[in-house]
């Protein structure tokens, strides 16, 4: 039987470690200036209905969809070569690595994501974050409904989840309860929207920035939320 590790820390990666708001800009300024902004739209249409029937990201599956209405355009081909070559390491938000290295003096960091099975899994290689954490990438398609899985992978006393989503980290907290610390950093569109902030409950600790990780102790990270409230209120 798997020995539990003390803590396990458990890492999103879009627009927790790496700005992917940012990395949607790119692209999107890309298909305006190659194809114009009405099949730029339609592109986005797609994946907007993509990622609501799929539950995540699909750049290339959106893709394969948008060439169904335009099997001629071979211009095309090169839109697979800018998502999968993309420089995915120039948009690691600053101090991601450090927060990642940081965290490692402690336990082990894993990599916690949603999204396919091609296009994610390149992201996470081609940022550097797939070897930050030595290869301990897990991407499920949602990643709340797979926790179980998660905790035989890596079995541990007390786990750490950093993610930008209060749902995520709510849905993880109501399976874990006081053997999980939720981690907000409050970066990305979703993180930074007043109204799903407020539809949410709080994380046990909010912080404005990933690199803002490197300022946190271990005792502090694993202590409960009841004992820090306490403990403010003093």
């Amino acid at each position: 039987m798997t020995t539990p590790d003390e803590v396990v820390f458990l890492l999103d990666v879009d627009n927790t470690l790496l700005d992917n708001d940012r990395v949607q800009a790119d692209l999107k300024a890309y298909l305006e200036r190659e194809f114009g902004p009405e099949s730029s739209n339609r592109y986005w249409s797609i994946f907007d209905q993509l990622r609501a029937e799929l539950g995540y990201a699909d750049y290339l599956g959106a893709l394969q969809s948008y060439r169904l209405g335009d099997m001629h355009d071979p211009r095309l081909l090169l839109v697979s070569s800018f998502l999968v070559d993309y420089p995915f390491a120039n948009r690691l938000y600053p101090g991601s690595l450090d927060a990642v290295e940081h965290l490692r003096k402690w336990g082990l960091t894993v990599i916690l994501s949603d999204g396919d099975v091609v296009f994610q899994p390149r992201k996470v290689q081609r940022s550097g974050l797939w070897e930050a954490v030595e290869g301990r990438v897990l991407i499920y398609i949602h990643k709340e409904q797979m926790l179980g899985d998660v905790k035989e992978r890596y079995p541990a006393q007390h786990y750490v989840m950093v993610d930008d989503k209060l749902r995520i980290l709510a849905a993880m907290k109501n399976l874990f309860g006081d053997q999980l610390t939720t981690v907000f950093p409050r970066q990305g569109h979703y993180a930074r929207d007043p109204k799903i902030v407020a539809a949410n409950p709080a994380a046990d600790i909010t912080i404005q920035r990933i690199g803002d990780l490197v300022e946190y102790d271990l005792p502090t990270l694993l202590e409960p939320k009841k004992q820090r409230r306490e403990r403010k209120e003093q």
